[in-house]
């Protein structure tokens, strides 16, 4: 079995896929095949894997190469984890917006940054997906790139196998299954909705609903304080949804618009909603991973595999052992409330037989609305990564619920206009083309309005109206 890893100079990352891969029972002979543009960061996976290997003798080899082809040809797994523009589009998708007011905590999934991230990478991702065609149309893409929902979208026509995954689910099962204080493994459940906003509908323990035990939990301080957004729109909108307070305040309009909301729900260090957080991570990794030597000091006994869902699906499907996932496919009505079209987060089945979605049906009401409002910036992102037309950049990020809830019309066109004058190495299909300018046009007390006639009929209904 070859397994191409597409960015595998993400070096923790990708360590942790590999030796979760390496510990499945009976996979037999696997050989990784990790590509990069550079090869600073892959030979020194390559080196400390095979540390691992020599005290721990398995069936698998790894090689190194910059040329993406070479990975790809006769893969039967593809797992994607590449991020276009490294530290210098990350500091534009952070810097730029914050200038204008628009204060992100990730800045990868939705708000300026998403967006420009997806403008980004769209146009590789449809190319690992032309290479795939050729190369290993029968291979299945395990997809880790953000933004998950976009680069999903991107290549859900293009003919092949695609799944993306994530650890919202896993890690979220943990905080609830905590704050019940009932065991993770005993807790049933079905989560549904969109990446970085899928919704546990059903928590239950033993047939118990665990809503209300949670309900009463969250109205206590300790809870609360431990992820005050997320507990502020369970409160709201009556169900838990998978991700942090950092994440979730950017993806809708309520926490970061002004300073009381900074001040009231964003206040915790870090991932709990400081300005610039995962940039600030980003810089210290940088510096962290600078050194070519990094593993130099690693164990080279074999970790527990960790909680990714990548090993499990090879398992399920070459093995033909039941597992089961949260999963980012087309949603093809699989959540009823939503467009057909869009990515959905729905529980998936994988078996020798390959990957089952099962039907969701409709989301209540008000989930359903406020994954629309995310799915309605995806579509547009996704919309201008591959028309190359900068307009419809400016309708994303106008679109965009942070960013309206900070800026005017006019604001948001000079930053979106700005962000892709900083970033033009990595947007080549908009040809160097910016968004029209549109100048601001005074009015004073003095302008003299136009007089423009209209129907009686019209004018006495809009009397009507307005009585």
């Amino acid at each position: 079995m070859k397994i191409a890893i597409i960015g595998a100079g993400s070096l923790v990352f990708c360590k942790t896929l590999i030796l979760d891969i390496i510990q499945i029972p009976g996979i037999g002979q696997v050989d990784f095949s990790l590509m990069a543009p550079t090869t600073r960061h892959t030979s020194c996976v390559k080196n400390y894997i095979d540390k691992v290997l020599a005290a721990n003798p398995l069936p698998v080899t790894v090689s190194v190469t910059t040329d993406r082809r070479e990975a790809l040809k006769d893969a039967d797994y593809v797992i994607c984890t590449f991020k276009i523009g490294g530290l210098r589009a990350y500091e534009a998708d952070v810097d730029i917006p914050l200038k204008y007011g628009v204060d992100q905590c990730i800045g990868d999934t939705l708000s300026p940054g998403g967006i420009f991230r997806t403008l980004r990478t769209l146009p590789v991702m449809r190319d690992v997906a032309q290479d795939m065609r050729e190369l290993c149309p029968n291979a299945l893409m395990l997809n880790y790139v953000n933004p998950m929902a976009t680069m999903c979208w991107a290549v859900a026509d293009s003919g092949i196998k695609v799944v993306g995954l994530c650890h919202g689910v896993q890690t979220t099962l943990d905080l609830l299954a905590g704050y019940a204080g009932v065991p993770k493994e005993e807790i049933d459940y079905t989560c549904a909705g969109i990446n970085h906003m899928a919704w546990f509908i059903k928590l239950e323990h033993h047939g118990k609903d665990l809503y209300p035990i949670l309900r009463e939990r969250i109205e206590k301080p300790e809870y609360y304080a431990n992820e005050k957004v997320r507990g502020e729109v369970f409160r709201q909108f009556g169900y838990f949804m998978t991700e942090s307070t950092g994440h979730l305040s950017e993806y809708l309009p309520y926490f970061r618009k002004n300073q009381h909301g900074m001040d009231w729900y964003c206040d915790e260090p870090d991932f709990g909603g400081e300005t610039a957080a995962c940039l600030k991570w980003t810089r210290i990794l940088e510096t962290k991973y600078a050194n070519a030597d990094y593993f130099e000091k690693e164990p080279v006994e074999l970790p527990p595999r960790s909680v990714e869902y990548c090993s499990y699906i090879i398992e399920a499907l070459e093995c033909n052992r039941m597992f089961r996932f949260n999963g980012n496919i087309r949603n093809n009505g699989l959540i009823a409330n939503l467009p057909d079209d869009c990515i959905s987060e729905v529980p998936i089945f994988a078996d020798g037989a390959g990957l089952h979605p099962t039907y969701v049906g409709n989301l209540p009401s008000q989930l359903a609305a406020l994954n629309n409002s995310n799915v309605s910036v995806q579509r547009l992102s996704v919309e201008a990564a591959l028309s190359g037309d900068p307009e419809a950049v400016v309708w994303a990020c106008a679109l965009d619920p942070l960013t309206a809830a900070r800026l005017t019309p006019d604001e948001i066109r000079a930053m979106a206009t700005e962000m892709m004058q900083a970033q033009q190495e990595w947007l080549p299909q908009f040809n160097g083309r910016l968004p029209r300018p549109t100048p601001r046009i005074v009015v004073t007390k003095d302008t003299k309005r136009v007089h423009v006639p209209i129907d009686p009929a019209l004018a006495i209904n809009a009397r009507l109206g307005k009585l």
